[in-house]
């Protein structure tokens, strides 16, 4: 529990400190034609190199398999969703999360949506694929 909370907080200190938890860096670098912000790219390519030295050793232990099934539907029009309004509102869970500090009414709105479509999935009865 204390290093879930510590990851949490270095995490959310992190895109502070990025100024990603400001949805107007992530417009401004989704704005290529306009005044484009390259900053972003510079934080998910640090999250990228982080990834690929800690989750490589990982996956060659577990000797983990890509199931190409597990690619259908409702993932990929979960990932256009989640794309869409990330490019709409400028916020993904993370940075929203961490936005609410500010006290502002965008970033609650967010989490609240976020917290209902959470719910709503659960609620829902489950889509089974190929059926």
């Amino acid at each position: 529990m204390i290093s879930a909370f510590g990851a949490g907080l270095l995490f959310g200190v992190g895109l502070w400190l990025s100024g990603m938890a400001n949805p107007r860096k992530v417009l401004d670098f989704l704005d290529i034609t306009g005044s484009w912000d390259p900053s972003l790219l510079l934080v998910m390519g640090g999250a990228v190199l982080v990834t690929a030295s800690t989750f490589r050793p990982l996956i060659r232990k577990k000797d983990l398999k890509f199931d190409k099934t597990a690619i259908d539907l409702p993932l990929v029009a979960g990932a256009a969703v989640f794309g869409i309004g990330w490019g709409i509102g400028g916020y993904c869970p993370g940075p929203a999360v961490t936005a609410l500090s500010n006290l502002t009414v965008e970033p609650v709105v967010f989490v609240a949506a976020m917290i209902a479509g959470g719910l709503l999935a659960k609620i829902l009865p489950p889509q089974q694929a190929g059926r």
